[in-house]
């Protein structure tokens, strides 16, 4: 039951606010383990339309060069490292919540064998298209 003063019952709603955005926080980068060291799993969405597949990968700052993609039967596993920027390398860090380091993110793909079509870097995102084999 709320307590009847609202400083008590808006202070209590502010604090859960704040525990759910650090919640999604620690969603939205998870940590995970590659090969005995710690790496970082980007978010993906995953959209089938028709016979093809679109995969985005949130992957900010990451280079082409960066990026490794395998496509392996019922499966894409996405790879790479996004680098510290060289001129903050010397800087005093007051906050750093985008992931630097090593990533990896393996994705199910749906049932049917799919073949690449398109891998593009647009807007912060990897873009894959797929579609389905023949």
């Amino acid at each position: 039951m709320r307590s009847r003063d609202p400083g008590t019952w808006m202070w209590a709603e502010a604090l859960q606010m704040l525990q759910d955005a650090e919640r999604l926080q620690r969603q939205f980068f998870r940590i995970g383990v590659l090969e005995g060291t710690p790496c970082w799993e980007p978010p993906v969405d995953l959209f089938e339309n028709g016979d093809g597949l679109r995969l985005l990968v949130a992957l900010p700052g990451v280079k082409a060069q960066q990026v490794e993609v395998v496509l392996a039967p019922g499966l894409i596993v996405v790879r790479g490292e996004r680098s510290l920027p060289t001129n903050s390398r010397r800087a005093a860090i007051h906050r750093l919540e985008i992931p630097y380091g090593r990533f990896e993110r393996r994705i199910p793909l749906p049932a049917g064998e799919f073949e690449p079509v398109d891998q593009r870097l647009e807007q912060g995102c990897l873009v894959l298209e797929l579609r389905r084999a023949s």
